[in-house]
């Protein structure tokens, strides 16, 4: 399991970064042609148009200019975070990272002042602008824009703000280097006292190991890591919480959820009642929970059994081809043009960088940018769940492809709370496949107990970080300092409510929060328990054989950002201003759970 360094990885094995620029110096010299030799860039192409925005002809060429340039950067950018990620130790990689970072932020400092130039024109100048036959394609594009009227300011105040935000990204990229680069999780022993390297890749592997004291010495020596650095952690983290309070009193939203969901048109209700649907339905997950020891045959349940199948008698290996088979097949009912063009991806184009190498980045993405392929970045290991994050990142990625293909630049990227709906989506595809094929009882019990822990990690679990997430936003606007022991008191109390009082929740669980990422992302987490409950939607509909749904889907994935996301799911069939699809995926979560103990004694 020693891991290779990253010039001994196999080519075959590696995204296909060369498609974007064939080495890192043709990276920089397309940076200096399109950035400069100057430490201070600008744009003085842009620039040109202040004070001349009232006019559609001037206001066009505006927007043609900065939307070209941004798609340049984009690209700069895309190859930058590839090659950091594939080593964050290269220090050549690491630092035309930190260069092409940089000038992105110095690129939003620059055009800061279009969005309050424009909401400076009069009401009867701004509909003559939206009317404008010759800015019909950005129409969308500036309602946006005049909706976040009252929550703009003045053009050298957007400047200030747009030039403190390379600083006040310090927190997450500090939790980064410690996570990913700085944090040497030893080794540990098993029940037959074999010593076993720790890191984040090989930590998911022995948690699903029915050896339990390998999964407890793997949870307690993970966590006893981040439970040492506590204080700077809570220091890191509460750093971000005041980066998101600071943009959302500066632009005076009532709350830093209001400010993360206003510019989608997502009203924070959504939240709150995501977070009640799945409150009341806590005796299903608890009934689970229960389940789940009575089978294992423990007395108490732990945090770091959770993971472990519940059939001990086999164990679902699945090398990386055969997992790209597998998914390639279960997209099938999408039509044979989504099916040939993930085919080509996975297998012809590189799409995906496949295996855990010294110093890469930990976990998966899909990333990429206007005009490249997809790029999924995997730390594969040959388990049943590394294939289906290979299916829930190539969900991304086809989402990401046809919205770049069919959307103009400035509607390309999907919102993220429409980003896990594709993921899901595919997951539940390639679930649906495996339990047509599964031949025997124990088969079908394990894809049953996956499919229950997929909704069990995406919709309850995710469900409790978005109250956790919720928690330290408000602590933060109340003023109330954020010490480790307010956060492991209440992590400690979340997870006792949610998995009940079966399960027990000791001083290395309590720290759990410190190790998350997505909590530096500013009410992202929320967004995966919508995505699988708009997603079991969808695919119910399409599994079925419903063409018109199918259809109604494809046309979804194809529109990008070119209208909010509560009404691009409506367009789709689903409609998440109600509790009905969360509680219609809880409902599912229960029948799987009784088909489950059905097949477990019967």
């Amino acid at each position: 399991m020693t891991l290779k360094p990253r010039n001994l990885v196999a080519a075959q094995d590696c995204w296909n970064v060369e498609a974007l620029y064939p080495s890192f110096q043709d990276w920089q010299a397309e940076f200096i042609k399109t950035v400069g030799d100057t430490p201070h860039p600008s744009w003085p192409d842009i620039a040109a148009f202040k004070g001349k925005l009232e006019s559609p002809a001037s206001l066009k060429k505006a927007l043609d200019i900065l939307f070209e340039e941004d798609r340049k950067l984009s690209q700069l950018y895309t190859y930058a975070h590839l090659r950091s990620d594939e080593d964050i130790t290269h220090d050549q990689h690491k630092v035309g990272f930190n260069k092409i970072t940089a000038v992105i932020h110095d690129f939003g400092q620059a055009v800061s002042w279009i969005e309050p130039e424009l909401l400076s024109l009069s009401s009867a100048q701004i509909q003559m602008l939206l009317d404008s036959p010759v800015l019909s394609a950005y129409r969308f594009y500036l309602e946006k824009i005049l909706r976040k009227k009252a929550h703009t300011l003045s053009p050298d105040q957007e400047e200030i703000c747009a030039m403190a935000g390379k600083a006040l990204q310090t927190s997450y990229k500090a939790f980064n280097a410690l996570n990913d680069a700085d944090f040497d999780f030893g080794k540990i022993t098993d029940s037959k006292g074999e010593e076993k390297p720790l890191s984040h890749a090989t930590y998911g592997i022995y948690l699903r190991d029915h050896d339990q004291v390998l999964r407890r010495n793997a949870f307690n020596q993970l966590h006893g890591k981040f439970l040492k650095y506590e204080n700077t952690l809570a220091e890191l983290l509460q750093g971000a919480m005041q980066s998101h309070l600071f943009n959302a009193r500066a632009h005076h939203y009532n709350s830093c959820l209001e400010a993360a969901l206003f510019p989608k048109n997502i009203d924070s209700q959504v939240y709150h009642a995501l977070i009640q649907a799945v409150n009341e339905e806590l005796p299903t997950l608890h009934h689970y929970i229960e389940l789940r020891r009575r089978v294992l045959g423990l007395e108490k349940l732990h945090l770091y059994d959770m993971y472990v199948p519940l059939i001990q008698e086999m164990e679902m290996k699945i090398p990386y081809e055969e997992a790209e088979d597998l998914i390639i097949q279960s997209v099938a009912p999408l039509g044979a043009d989504y099916q040939d063009l993930l085919r080509k991806g996975l297998k012809d184009q590189r799409w995906v960088d496949r295996y855990e190498n010294k110093n890469k980045r930990s976990g998966a993405y899909s990333s990429g940018c206007y005009g490249s392929m997809p790029y999924i970045l995997m730390n594969y290991k040959e388990l049943l769940r590394d294939a289906f994050t290979l299916a829930h990142e190539a969900g991304h990625s086809m989402h990401s492809y046809f919205s770049r293909t069919y959307q103009p630049y400035h509607y390309s990227d999907y919102p993220i709370f429409l980003a896990e709906v594709a993921s899901t989506f595919n997951e539940d595809l390639l679930t649906h496949l495996l339990l047509e094929r599964a031949k025997t009882k124990e088969e079908k019990i394990y894809l049953i107990n996956q499919k229950i822990e997929d909704t069990r990690a995406t919709l309850f679990r995710q469900t409790m970080f978005a109250e956790f997430e919720l928690f330290m936003h408000e602590m933060t606007e109340k003023n109330i300092p954020m010490t480790p022991a307010a956060l492991k008191k209440e992590y400690r109390e979340l997870n006792q409510k949610y998995f009940g009082p079966g399960t027990v929740v000791h001083e290395q669980a309590e720290i759990e929060w410190a190790r998350i990422p997505h909590f530096y992302y500013n009410f992202y987490v929320f967004q995966y328990a919508t995505g699988i409950s708009a997603a079991l939607a969808l695919s119910d509909k399409i599994i079925k054989g419903d063409a018109s749904a199918r259809e109604a889907y494809i046309e979804f994935l194809k529109g990008g950002s070119s209208a909010y996301p509560i009404e691009m799911l409506q367009k789709a069939g689903v409609d998440m201003q109600t509790p009905a699809p969360v509680k219609s995926a809880i409902r599912k979560f229960k029948e799987n759970v009784a088909q489950l103990e059905h097949l477990l004694f019967s």
